[in-house]
């Protein structure tokens, strides 16, 4: 666990145990899966976060209203930021084909969020998701991370890119691209 998952996963058991990702949530009453996107999991800090339920924590500007921006409360880097989904979406092992767009705006976000950071070397930032079972909470969530170079001992490992425990934005959309090609 890392950052502001071991956070959530300490002050939320419920929603974040100490075992594999949390199983989605009953399906909603407008027919949808909670894992998959579309709802609002009360027991869910990032769906709490999202509605400015979490006086704690301070939204960063963020152009979509879809999403949300904030910091990381346990930083791996000098600038780590999450983006997430406003709403309620599994983590990304549950994403399809048609997330795709999803995705590649969660990292635009970022993006954007490094440069209204004054950071603008986009060839040294670290943009990815922990991979079940390696994510505390299973709400979606992109780890934005700059610089990479000056990642730490413990963050080189938990944000290691080609492991088992972490994609990258990239890896994430190609993996979606060919797994719907091929069905």
């Amino acid at each position: 666990m890392a950052g502001e998952e071991a956070a959530a996963a300490a002050a939320a058991p419920e929603a974040a145990g100490p075992g594999p990702a949390q199983p989605p949530a009953e399906a909603r009453p407008d027919g949808g899966e909670a894992g998959n996107g579309g709802g609002y999991d009360g027991k869910c800090v990032f769906c709490r976060i999202a509605r400015r339920e979490e006086p704690g924590t301070a939204l960063l500007p963020c152009e979509y209203e879809d999403l949300v921006c904030f910091r990381d409360i346990r930083p791996g880097a000098p600038h780590h930021y999450l983006v997430v989904p406003v709403e309620h979406m599994g983590n990304c092992k549950t994403l399809k084909k048609e997330h795709i767009p999803v995705v590649k705006k969660m990292v635009e976000v970022g993006k954007t969020v490094l440069q209204r950071n004054n950071f603008s070397d986009l060839n040294d930032v670290r943009m990815g998701f922990h991979w079940p079972p390696f994510c505390s909470i299973s709400h979606l969530h992109l780890h934005v991370l700059a610089p990479a170079s000056q990642l730490g001992f413990l963050s080189r490992l938990i944000y290691r890119i080609n492991s088992y425990w972490f994609i990258t934005a990239e890896q994430l959309i190609e993996r979606l691209q060919t797994e719907n090609a091929a069905s």
